[in-house]
């Protein structure tokens, strides 16, 4: 119950339930004006019949008839009634008093106009009482007027006169109603926003913030939830970090460790090809040094990646001449391709000076080489060469092996590719691969 209300619908059937009752007080005050409004003395009466009693009688006690004390009985109804209308015709047929006659009177009344004025009267609009002087047709008649919308119920007549005052009552409180509405779920959508916003915040380690709970409502549940959501990602990435520490402790400790019997290895390998061997025993030691290289380079490897992934790979960027670099790079290459009878083609361009990590490129273009020549060496082609265009400069290496989608006796894991990625990205060049069964393009890109 409590969880209830504080939500966001209870709010709103509060606000619902306030409407209606500040309705029914509408009407209920409404009423009471029309009760007490129209009856606010005691002796007031707008009973038709007993009106028209009471004016007979007054008629009737009327001491001495005359046009002071016909005057003085007119201004005391008036009081009572002040929309009515009365006038005084004497015995002669003469208009004597008239006050707020709804029609214009004849100042001479014949029997004929008298007859036809009381057959439109009867019991018509407005009502009409015609009593004669104490009880006596020589001293004439007296009239009275009323509308007969004086003898509806007062709720009636309130309605007639303050209907426009109540329609525009109820069009403020529905436009009330209508904005407390809008602004209640304008707070919701800004709320929403809110937490939209801070969705899209992250903290120093890359994690979303944790949202300040004000309101235990819907939102608030939803706030709640996420905030425990962040919390179970900060523990996933403190726990995520603490094992990528320890491959990398073991990572390190495995490549020391592989290294002393590689050296004892290649130390033993060394000795064996001093003795006198056969053919096929010089063969087996040459497939043995070989082995030893490609693991001490796949161990190398292994750690250039450890290092960069733990970004404790030292980076000292200077500024060479890009060009000479690759011809010297490449040089030290020469013997290598040569032996494979490789066809070595390169055409280089100046590319000017680029701001790099000398250590870095030469790693960048050892394990493309080194790539070509275990994947690539059915091709025996490799090219060389640097293309400047008004957007950027490259370096582009070719091949006619069987493309990176092939599958090599020599393939390995393919680190050396996933490090170049790495250290090119690192010193904010791009690279990009194009392979097929007809070769390999790989291009080193610096946009300018």
């Amino acid at each position: 119950m409590k969880r209830f209300m504080h939500s966001l619908l209870a709010k709103y059937m509060l606000i619902i339930i306030i409407a209606i009752i500040v309705i029914q007080l509408a009407y209920l005050l409404v009423g009471s004006v029309a009760i007490f409004g129209f009856n606010m003395h005691e002796d007031e009466d707008i009973d038709a019949s007993k009106v028209e009693n009471k004016w007979h009688e007054d008629a009737n006690n009327i001491d001495q008839v005359n046009e002071v004390n016909i005057n003085n009985l007119f201004k005391k109804w008036k009081e009572k009634y002040p929309e009515a209308g009365m006038f005084w015709i004497d015995g002669e047929g003469k208009l004597v008093v008239e006050i707020d006659a709804t029609i214009e009177l004849p100042n001479k009344w014949t029997s004929v106009y008298t007859a036809s004025f009381i057959k439109e009267r009867y019991d018509g609009d407005p009502f009409t009482v015609i009593a004669f002087l104490e009880n006596s047709e020589s001293d004439g008649f007296i009239v009275l007027e009323i509308s007969r919308t004086t003898f509806d119920p007062p709720i009636l007549q309130a309605s007639e006169r303050f209907g426009s005052l109540i329609l525009v009552g109820v069009f403020v409180f529905v436009l009330l109603f209508i904005v407390v509405s809008f602004l209640f779920f304008r707070s919701i959508q800004k709320r929403l926003l809110k937490f939209q916003d801070t969705m899209g915040i992250r903290d120093v380690d890359g994690l979303p913030i944790k949202l300040e709970i004000k309101k235990e409502d819907e939102i608030g549940e939803l706030e709640k939830s996420y905030n425990q959501m962040v919390d179970e990602l900060r523990d996933s990435r403190i726990r995520e970090q603490k094992e990528e520490q320890l491959r990398r402790e073991l990572i390190a400790n495995l490549s020391h460790d592989l290294r002393t019997p590689l050296t004892k290895i290649r130390a033993q390998s060394y000795t064996i090809t001093q003795e006198k061997l056969t053919e096929e025993g010089r063969k087996a030691v040459r497939a043995i040094e070989i082995s030893i290289a490609n693991i001490d380079r796949l161990i190398e490897n292994l750690m250039s990646y450890t290092l960069l992934m733990a970004s404790k790979y030292k980076y000292e960027p200077s500024e060479i001449d890009i060009t000479r670099f690759i011809r010297e790079s490449a040089a030290t290459w020469y013997p290598a391709f040569e032996k494979e009878a490789f066809d070595i083609n390169v055409s280089l361009e100046s590319l000017g000076r680029w701001k790099i990590d000398p250590i870095w490129m030469g790693r960048i273009l050892d394990n493309i080489f080194q790539n070509v020549l275990r994947h690539a060496k059915s091709g025996k082609y490799i090219g060389i060469k640097t293309e400047s265009y008004e957007q950027y400069d490259a370096i582009i290496i070719t091949d006619h092996g069987p493309g990176l989608t092939r599958e090599s006796h020599e393939k390995g894991a393919e680190i050396g590719l996933t490090i170049v990625d790495m250290m090119v990205k690192g010193m904010e060049l791009d690279w990009e691969a194009e392979s097929s069964i007809e070769g390999t393009l790989i291009r080193i890109i610096r946009y300018r």
